[in-house]
């Protein structure tokens, strides 16, 4: 009675593992499935902006018109300055196609030795593109994006631009690179592009931080700067990126010029975040 009672329990427990390890394998080939179907969205994603090509007419009736524009300026060098100011860069050219695809795609967003090389959306809040990417499609990745609370009307002060912090470097994950002093002075600048400007942004301020509860008083929320109401607003925003930094440098932003600052997740602690700011070179 005691050996089929044993032998019982014994069948029993041989189920239960042969199940988990069926279980377990299911999982990681799920698990493998997953992670190679996102590295793969986000590697065709990064590589969109060279995947365009861009007719050598448009280019060159850009330049034509800026030229017959500026024909009647009094010197060479004040056409040359102007055509440097109006002439739309291919990047612009590309992004401005891209939109034709998808009207929400408002930039890109690139960093030197990094995965981060992708387009910027901007939706009608700030939820949709946390979960599909510049297609509209749904992803886990999501997407890089930008606060439905800038107004490019105005424009606002700060490009305050959010993205997941996804494994094997995807999205924003190497935003964490920065964390080390020697790869944030080797790579200082963030370039981001839009239909009218190609601008290169020079970070002047990186640290780790969280989202804080209402209730916390006398903390830093970057994530509320959006627009400066005044000149000492903005300064006050600026003096107190400096001061978060995990780092120190002499680059500072005067009022009245952009202000880039990108956000992704950190589990330093519950809720982290790693955050980099940058201003308009």
């Amino acid at each position: 009675m005691k050996n089929k009672l044993k032998k019982k329990k014994e069948k029993i427990l041989k189920g239960l593992i042969y199940f988990f390890i069926v279980i377990n394998i299911i999982l990681a080939c799920i698990y493998i499935i997953m992670t190679f179907s996102i590295k793969k969205e986000a590697i065709e994603e990064s590589d969109l902006l060279n995947s365009i090509n861009i007719d050598e007419n448009i280019i060159l009736s850009n330049d034509e018109y800026i030229e017959g524009n500026l024909i009647e300026s009094q010197n060479k060098q004040e056409i040359d300055n102007e055509k440097d100011i109006n002439k739309p860069t291919e990047r612009m050219l590309k992004v401005k196609k891209l939109q034709e695809e998808n009207e929400d795609i408002i930039g890109w967003i690139e960093i030197e030795d990094t995965n981060i090389n992708y387009p910027v959306l901007q939706g009608d809040d700030n939820e949709y593109y946390l979960t599909h990417n510049y297609k509209k499609e749904k992803s886990q990745k999501g997407s890089i994006f930008l606060t439905k609370d800038y107004d490019w009307d105005l424009p606002s002060d700060n490009l305050l631009i959010y993205g997941h912090n996804i494994m094997n470097g995807l999205m924003f994950q190497n935003l964490l690179k920065y964390s080390d002093e020697e790869f944030y002075e080797a790579h200082p600048v963030i370039r981001f592009t839009t239909e009218n400007e190609d601008v290169e942004f020079e970070i002047f301020s990186v640290f780790k931080s969280r989202v804080f509860y209402k209730s916390e008083q006398d903390v830093f929320r970057y994530y509320d700067f959006i627009n400066a109401n005044t000149e000492k607003e903005y300064n006050e925003f600026v003096e107190e990126a400096k001061e978060s930094s995990l780092f120190d440098n002499d680059i500072t932003a005067k009022y009245g010029e952009q202000l880039i600052t990108l956000v992704t997740c950190s589990y330093h602690v519950e809720d982290g975040r790693f955050v980099v700011i940058g201003k308009e070179k």
